[in-house]
């Protein structure tokens, strides 16, 4: 690299925005699809440096409370706990809850994700670029902390 494209490359700020992401869903291949559509590198600008699962409730609690996250991404059609009702409790609980990706069931249920007081939906079937553009602006918007 020259000293020119050094210079421009610092004067456009392209360093990427490394996130740690939180993934809940009680099932597996939900998670896979996530973690899949999504990948390392979601944007140009946005690196995915650490994943962690979650297929329980009190896992994300306990996750959350212990470690940064920059994105948080919750199955609303988790069992038991949906990701929903869990969104709303962590927003409500939660001093300074990262943002909210939460995945529901249909388009037409985004009224509940935006009672759940998540950041942003996108519904099921998974579109690869819905998710990844989700993930990307909220990366962009965030302080990040890896």
């Amino acid at each position: 690299m020259t000293a020119s494209n050094e210079i421009a490359t610092e004067r456009r700020g392209t360093a990427p925005h490394r996130v740690n992401v939180l993934l809940y869903s009680d099932d597996i291949t939900t998670r896979d699809a996530v973690r899949a559509a999504v990948g390392r590198r979601p944007a140009k600008d946005v690196e995915v440096v650490h994943w962690l699962e979650c297929a329980t409730a009190a896992a994300v609690v306990t996750a959350v409370e212990t470690e940064p996250f920059d994105i948080l991404i919750l199955d609303g059609e988790a069992a038991k706990v949906g990701g929903m009702g869990l969104a709303r409790q962590l927003k409500n609980e939660i001093f300074d809850c990262p943002p909210i990706i939460v995945l529901t069931g249909r388009p037409q249920d985004a009224w509940l994700a935006a009672w759940s007081m998540a950041d942003l939906a996108v519904p099921h079937p998974l579109d690869p670029v819905d998710l990844t553009s989700a993930v990307s602006l909220l990366a962009r918007s965030s302080v990040p902390t890896a």
